[in-house]
């Protein structure tokens, strides 16, 4: 049985813009400490001062926002991989609780999500069997947002550990450009995702209502 992703779709397009407020607010934070860094900060006692709390604070708001978005995105996925089953159940490798399971298995965490979505997004082309030149539904934007999902919890694990093994006034500079780097990584990939979302949630409501015909 088909269900709505729409209301899912718009919970998840709107936590994914507060990651990118407080991705904002983090290459702020950092880059105040990276100016400071550029004065005579060598004996003070504590180089960062209030930039280092800022960039503190705003590592935890990220967080709090980024736990939020993971339930709210897997709910979404799954739904959408479910309704996927209903338009073409023999394009898909395994059940619809991999649209969760998959996110959690180490190492295979890193392609595996991508291969149910590639699933989801087939069967919920206006002909899944297609080849999927039809504008907007080629495999481009999935491609694309999956690479700078990637690449942000690459460059997020490398900017912390940069930033958090700091003791002198350079090593807190290099760990300030790396967390400015890894947020605009960050905005990007939101960015895509919110487009990926807003697209295959769109696909599969005309789908389901008949605004395009099902293959």
């Amino acid at each position: 049985m088909l269900r709505n992703p729409v209301g899912l779709s718009y919970a998840v397009v709107a936590l994914l813009a507060a990651v990118i407020v407080a991705d904002a607010a983090l290459f702020a934070a950092a880059l105040d400490v990276r100016l400071l860094m550029a004065g005579d900060l060598n004996d003070h006692p504590h180089p960062a001062g209030f930039a280092h709390m800022g960039v503190e604070a705003a590592t935890v708001v990220q967080g709090l926002i980024g736990l939020a978005l993971m339930v709210v995105f897997i709910i979404w996925f799954f739904r959408v991989r479910k309704n996927a089953g209903v338009f073409a159940p023999d394009l898909h490798r395994g059940g619809p609780g991999w649209a969760i399971g998959a996110w959690f298995v180490p190492v295979a965490n890193l392609w595996w999500p991508r291969s149910v979505a590639a699933g989801t997004w087939r069967a919920s082309r206006r002909d899944p069997y297609g080849d999927g030149k039809v504008e907007g539904e080629s495999f481009a934007l999935l491609n694309w947002w999956w690479t700078f999902w990637t690449l942000t919890n690459l460059a997020g694990l490398f900017a912390s550990a940069v930033y958090e093994d700091a003791n002198t006034v350079e090593g807190f500079a290099a760990g300030a450009l790396a967390l400015m780097v890894s947020a605009v990584v960050d905005i990007v990939a939101a960015l895509l995702a919110i487009l990926f979302v807003r697209r295959l949630t769109s696909m599969q409501h005309a789908k389901a209502t008949g605004m395009i015909p099902a293959a």
